[in-house]
Protein backbone atom coordinates (compact mmCIF):
# COMPACT_ATOMS: atom_id res chain seq x y z
CA UNK A 1 0.00 0.00 0.00
CA UNK A 2 3.22 2.28 0.53
CA UNK A 3 4.50 1.39 -2.21
CA UNK A 4 1.39 2.47 -3.99
CA UNK A 5 0.95 5.79 -2.02
CA UNK A 6 4.68 7.15 -2.66
CA UNK A 7 4.48 6.22 -6.59
CA UNK A 8 1.59 8.11 -7.41
CA UNK A 9 3.32 11.29 -5.43
CA UNK A 10 6.34 10.21 -7.53
CA UNK A 11 4.20 10.34 -10.57
CA UNK A 12 2.09 13.91 -9.29
CA UNK A 13 5.35 15.56 -8.76
CA UNK A 14 7.46 13.96 -12.10
CA UNK A 15 4.42 15.88 -14.44
CA UNK A 16 4.50 18.52 -12.15
CA UNK A 17 7.96 19.40 -12.66
CA UNK A 18 7.91 18.73 -16.39
CA UNK A 19 5.00 21.32 -16.30
CA UNK A 20 6.92 24.00 -14.29
CA UNK A 21 10.45 23.59 -15.97
CA UNK A 22 8.35 24.08 -19.79
CA UNK A 23 6.88 27.14 -17.94
CA UNK A 24 10.21 28.97 -17.45
CA UNK A 25 11.84 31.03 -20.20
CA UNK A 26 14.83 30.52 -21.97
CA UNK A 27 17.93 32.15 -20.81
CA UNK A 28 19.51 34.88 -23.11
CA UNK A 29 23.08 33.53 -24.81
CA UNK A 30 25.22 36.04 -26.94
CA UNK A 31 26.20 39.44 -26.47
CA UNK A 32 22.24 40.77 -25.91
CA UNK A 33 21.71 37.98 -22.80
CA UNK A 34 25.13 39.30 -21.80
CA UNK A 35 23.97 42.75 -21.30
CA UNK A 36 20.65 41.48 -19.85
CA UNK A 37 22.31 39.47 -17.42
CA UNK A 38 24.35 42.58 -15.98
CA UNK A 39 21.18 44.51 -15.63
CA UNK A 40 19.36 41.73 -14.77
CA UNK A 41 21.66 41.30 -11.55
CA UNK A 42 21.73 45.50 -11.40
CA UNK A 43 18.05 45.67 -11.13
CA UNK A 44 16.82 42.67 -10.32
CA UNK A 45 16.81 42.65 -6.40
CA UNK A 46 12.78 41.57 -6.23
CA UNK A 47 13.39 38.76 -8.42
CA UNK A 48 12.12 36.53 -6.19
CA UNK A 49 8.50 38.11 -6.19
CA UNK A 50 8.20 37.89 -10.10
CA UNK A 51 6.89 34.75 -11.55
CA UNK A 52 10.53 33.59 -12.81
CA UNK A 53 11.17 33.25 -9.35
CA UNK A 54 8.49 31.83 -8.60
CA UNK A 55 8.86 28.97 -11.41
CA UNK A 56 12.52 28.63 -9.99
CA UNK A 57 11.44 28.06 -6.36
CA UNK A 58 8.72 25.35 -7.69
CA UNK A 59 11.16 23.60 -9.67
CA UNK A 60 13.55 23.27 -6.33
CA UNK A 61 10.57 22.15 -4.38
CA UNK A 62 9.48 19.38 -7.18
CA UNK A 63 13.31 18.79 -8.05
CA UNK A 64 13.61 17.49 -3.90
CA UNK A 65 10.41 15.75 -3.26
CA UNK A 66 11.36 14.26 -6.84
CA UNK A 67 14.66 12.72 -5.36
CA UNK A 68 13.54 11.71 -2.16
CA UNK A 69 10.57 10.32 -3.04
CA UNK A 70 13.06 8.08 -5.55
CA UNK A 71 15.39 7.14 -2.65
CA UNK A 72 12.23 6.24 -0.76
CA UNK A 73 10.83 4.08 -3.94
CA UNK A 74 14.20 1.97 -4.31
CA UNK A 75 13.83 1.21 -0.70
CA UNK A 76 10.75 -0.09 -1.14
CA UNK A 77 11.00 -2.03 -3.94
CA UNK A 78 14.35 -3.77 -2.45
CA UNK A 79 11.71 -5.21 0.41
Amino acid sequence: MLKIIVLIIHIIVSLFMIAVILLQQGKSAGISGAIAGGAETFFGKNKARTMEGTLERLTTISAVVFVITSLVLTLLMGR
